[in-house]
């Protein structure tokens, strides 16, 4: 049985993975806010909002962060709007990508021949495209450690060691965003000609580039490593279908092609397996239906409880429905804030799903029975599975209750999939929405096309 904590993190929708490199995903259901800069802050750049661990799918909840008296007056001194910042580092130079390609040398950066950093030919700002055809498994670029921007390479790194205990939380972030912020603002930082590439980080839009360098498999059981700036890596654009990976060795992180790359193509890296509710959340965009084959719908755990209750007729009836319920949250299979997460091509928490289907649908006294024995004793049948491809042969009460549960969910939305149809079809109506409207509609619909998927299935 999967412990509490695995099941937390794939109940809200994070995918099991061991494959190398991902941009940083520092809470179980990501989500982001940017670091609160003068202004906002009242003059301490050391108000941070880290996002609680568990924010629900449409709202985050964030905590302030205090810093320490001593990096108070270093924020008094020094603070600037990340947008003030962002917009001096992308203004005052007229060759923003020559100055980083001549930085790149300085730092023993090595950027294939092949490879170009350009606003040309990528799906959004700067980019890197194929200059000529590119293999699988051919370098890309090669990143020294030393050119890395974290905690322990910053010009602040003694103070951000000394407070280290003050500078603890949940996401790991603090002492980088502080790194950041001291870097930004520093006129003489060894990282401007990187910064230059940055749009305006004031746009909410904006993505926070970092990436968390994953533990050994041998390591799980220790803290997750720092998160750290990668210049170059960041210049990549996301895509499911990637097309490049970064992978780590002790001297430098290597970025390598994964599949063919024919000239003039763009050079895709990946955040993560991610639904477009992730991407949203994390980076500000996400990738329009088909093309997020990561894309996923949440079945509000509560929500099969609810439609389980809609069969019910007498008090009895509803009495052992709600014991059958507290059985399956002894199991650590359902909770009142989990989901069930569903993606295109397999059920991302199939087992508490079955599991939950399976229970609230036997027989009192198969129930009474397996209770009993605490849920053990009982193999798995084929039949069972709850593949995609499996939902059509599951038994009928299975499938009705799902069904149910389809229903109850495409009925939160305040708009049904022909409206979203009609939207996305129509270029002039498209295209008098609003950026977030665009992006928000991209999420609903593939939402609501897994979901009216499951619909047929069970049908």
């Amino acid at each position: 049985m999967a412990t509490q904590a695995k099941r937390r993190r794939v109940s809200c929708g994070g995918r099991r993975r061991s494959t190398p490199l991902r941009r940083a995903s520092p809470l179980p259901r990501p989500q982001r806010r940017a670091a609160r800069g003068c202004a906002a802050c009242r003059g301490s750049f050391a108000a941070l909002h880290i996002p609680s661990p568990n924010p629900g799918p449409s709202s985050a909840r964030a905590a302030v962060f205090s810093a320490p008296s001593e990096l108070f007056r270093a924020g008094q001194r020094h603070c600037a709007c990340l947008s003030q910042v962002a917009g001096l580092a992308g203004s005052e130079d007229p060759a923003p990508v020559a100055s980083f390609l001549s930085w790149c040398r300085r730092v023993g950066l090595e950027l294939s021949p092949k490879v170009a950093v350009s606003r040309q030919g990528t799906v959004a700002g700067y980019g890197m495209v194929a200059r000529e055809s590119v293999q699988p498994g051919e370098l890309l670029f090669a990143v020294p450690r030393a050119a890395l921007l974290s905690q322990h390479t910053c010009s602040i790194s003694g103070l951000l060691e000394r407070e280290r205990g003050a500078l603890q939380s949940q996401s790991g972030w603090v002492p980088l965003l502080l790194a950041l912020l001291h870097e930004l603002q520093a006129p003489a930082s060894p990282w401007s000609p990187y910064f230059a590439l940055w749009p305006e980080l004031g746009r909410l839009e904006h993505p926070m580039f970092c990436f968390q360098e994953p533990l050994e498999e041998e390591d799980d059981e220790k803290e997750p490593n720092s998160p750290l700036m990668v210049p170059a890596a960041d210049v990549l654009n996301h895509l499911a279908n990637h097309n490049a990976n970064l992978e780590y060795s002790p001297n430098c992180l290597r970025m390598v092609a994964t599949q063919p790359i024919p000239k003039g193509h763009e050079i895709f890296n990946t955040y993560g397996q991610m639904a477009n509710w992730q991407l949203i959340h994390m980076y500000g965009f996400t990738e329009p239906y088909p093309d997020n084959t990561d894309d996923t719908a949440d079945i509000q755990m509560v929500t099969v409880r609810e439609a389980a209750l809609q069969g019910t007729k007498v008090e009895a009836e509803r009495l052992l429905l709600y014991e059958r319920w507290d059985f399956l949250c002894k199991l650590e299979m359902v909770g009142e804030e989990g989901a069930f997460v569903i993606g295109r091509e397999e059920v991302l928490t199939e087992e508490e799903l079955a599991m939950t289907l399976k229970v609230l649908c036997m027989p009192a006294e198969e129930f009474r029975e397996f209770k009993d024995q605490d849920g053990w004793g009982d193999d798995k049948r084929e039949e069972d599975s709850l593949t995609i491809t499996n939902i059509p042969k599951l038994k009928a009460s299975w499938r009705q209750l799902l069904r149910d549960s389809v229903l109850l969910t495409l009925q939160t939305y305040a708009t049904d999939l022909k409206t979203e149809q009609d939207l996305l079809s129509s270029k002039e109506v498209y295209a008098t929405l609003s950026w977030r409207e665009q992006q928000a509609l991209q999420v609903r619909y593939g939402q609501k096309m897994i979901l009216h998927q499951l619909l047929e299935l069970t049908n």
